[in-house]
């Protein structure tokens, strides 16, 4: 049994390809089901999909890295030769060391960040319901929680760690001189916009406004800060009355056209407009960047500004790799002895029908008449010989070395803490 992982991140992959393998929370399960139907031996599989990474982790053959690789370029519609300059592939180690380390944020765009481990629970709950998670998968993830919950508790590496959202602010307090005198539009109702609406609401706008497909969503999020809430198909009209547009959704496709904001722009007779796409893929087309009076950013874009401070933490992230290192020996240790478990579930069959024997011959005897003493000193004998014979039956074949190999192997099973006579004997002489 082996475990491996293949993905792509932002470290690896630019924001475009990412959106083409970006799976919605409700799509994963579909889409293990396609990707474990499409390789011959099925092995244990979950998919982990963040604006930031789309990662496959599998237990099983390694010979099904290449037959996934292949599935998911089809999937996400580019060839495989681009897929795979733009992915990783890691192995059993460091397959472990990876999950251990995005579980803990190190491996975020925001050092630190906690939303990815409930991003992880999210896709480990789905592999489940998939029925795509076994006992190495779910040994992996639940020892991933168990190290990033000691990383959190025991380093300071979500210190002063600067959000997406906290960044988005900050960006627009560059732009305008009085965050109190803007509208501000977010577009989704989801994790990202909850977060960032707490960022915004902290510098008590003018006005904030939920644009949402599901009104009752929107509203539920809205009523939390005061905020006007729309519908996602308004948002064309009422495009221009906002200053501040904060966008992410899990749409497949862009929601805020270019021509949209160029009217939008026309309205408001070119005072500027601060726009933050966050969604994977895009929910603004890329073209907007180009307007003169847009000032528009996306994740990627606000990565130099979550850096901020990360150097001050390299201290937190050298503690936090020695607890993943203590956590990827322990997984090893498990996963190698996992390659026993075969073996000792013959083992126990054949005791268990030695057993089935001699208690079957014992009431035979019983049956005839014969004393309790003399039935268990036979199947006690019986059973003795039967778990020895091997080891006898080894011990007087083949030549010299052998039987010395041999007799080292047989005083660890049967003679724990003696020392073999045969080899006393030699040692006297």
């Amino acid at each position: 049994m082996s475990v491996w992982a293949l993905g792509l991140n932002h470290h690896t992959a630019p924001l475009d390809l990412r959106g083409r393998f970006a799976f919605a929370l409700d799509q994963v399960e579909p889409t293990l089901r396609g990707l474990r139907a499409s390789l011959a031996r099925q092995p244990e599989a979950t998919l982990l999909s963040t604006c930031n990474r789309t990662e496959i982790y599998c237990a099983g053959d390694t010979e099904d890295l290449d037959s996934t690789m292949e599935w998911l370029a089809h999937n996400g519609g580019v060839s495989s030769a681009l897929l795979r300059a733009h992915t990783y592939t890691l192995q059993d180690d460091q397959a472990a060391r990876h999950a251990f380390r995005v579980a803990s944020g190190l491996d975020s765009m925001v050092l630190g960040e906690p939303q990815i481990l409930g991003q992880m629970k999210d896709a480990v709950r789905a592999a489940e319901d998939a029925g795509a998670m076994g006992t190495t998968l779910h040994q992996l993830f639940q020892r991933s929680f168990c190290v990033a919950k000691e990383v959190r508790t025991s380093t300071e590496i979500g210190a002063h760690s600067i959000s997406m959202a906290a960044a988005a602010v900050r960006l627009a307090g560059q732009l305008f001189e009085d965050l109190g005198d803007i509208k501000v539009l977010f577009v989704g109702a989801g994790e990202m916009i909850d977060l960032a609406a707490t960022h915004f609401a902290a510098k008590n706008p003018k006005a904030m406004a939920i644009a949402n497909r599901s009104l009752a969503r929107g509203e539920k999020l809205a009523s939390r800060f005061g905020a006007e809430v729309m519908r996602l198909g308004d948002l064309p009209d009422r495009l221009h009355e906002f200053d501040a547009v904060i966008s992410c959704t899990a749409s497949t496709l862009p929601i805020i056209g270019l021509g949209a904001v160029e009217r939008a722009l026309k309205q408001r007779r070119y005072r500027p407009m601060f726009m933050v796409d966050l969604a994977v893929p895009r929910d603004i087309e890329p073209e907007v960047k180009a307007l003169s009076d847009v000032y528009l950013y996306t994740v990627d874009d606000l990565a130099h500004v979550v850096q901020t401070g990360r150097d001050s933490r390299q201290a937190a992230v050298a503690e936090a790799e020695v607890i993943i290192d203590a956590g990827v020996q322990n997984f090893m240790h498990w996963l190698d002895q996992r390659g026993s478990v075969p073996l000792i579930q013959q083992l126990n069959a054949q005791a268990d029908t030695w057993r089935a024997l001699e208690i079957g011959r014992a009431k035979k005897l019983l049956a005839r008449g014969e004393s309790i003493e003399e039935v268990l000193e036979a199947m006690s004998r019986g059973l003795t010989q039967k778990m020895l014979h091997g080891a006898m039956a080894e011990l007087h074949a083949g030549d010299a070395s052998s039987r010395e190999a041999t007799a080292r192997t047989v005083s660890k099973l049967f003679l724990r803490g003696q020392t073999p006579r045969a080899t006393a004997d030699r040692k006297e002489r």
